[in-house]
């Protein structure tokens, strides 16, 4: 999927839209996206701008995006829409920097009409930047 088939599942637009590409999805399973960090990113001029790191916030909102594609794309939560609910054991090992190309994974862990539970975890060149739980309720 390309951005244009991303902007048609998820209703974020820029500057908050964190997911690039989806390179694979198996259905009710996984999702394996990208985000490529650029120095124009908006957050960089005011976070630590003399040593430009990608907020951990973000890297948690780029994989709550690319769950949502993941969710919303299943024909039972169509007319649904995944809002982000939970945040739990996440850890971040490696700062993220301008020209980082962010390997976005999510791992569905369970699933029902109202909630989800996925294992995230965000990498740069196959090493782990980032990794934890999310929790998403299904709302209409």
């Amino acid at each position: 999927m390309n951005i244009i088939d991303i902007q048609k599942i998820l209703p974020h637009r820029y500057p908050f839209l964190l997911v690039d590409k989806v390179l694979a999805v198996e259905e009710n399973k996984r999702i394996r996206a990208l985000k490529n960090v650029s120095l124009n990113e908006t957050f960089f001029t005011g976070h630590y701008p003399s040593c430009s790191i990608m907020p951990g916030v973000l890297i948690i909102e780029a994989l709550a995006q690319a769950t949502g594609i993941l969710l919303l794309k299943q024909k039972s939560l169509e007319n649904k829409l995944a809002a982000l609910s939970g945040v739990d054991k996440m850890y971040f090992k490696k700062m993220v920097a301008p020209g980082d190309q962010l390997m976005l994974v999510s791992e569905i862990m369970e699933l029902n009409d109202e909630t989800c539970r996925v294992k995230v975890q965000a990498t740069v060149d196959h090493q782990i930047v980032a990794d934890g739980e999310l929790v998403f309720s299904m709302i209409e």
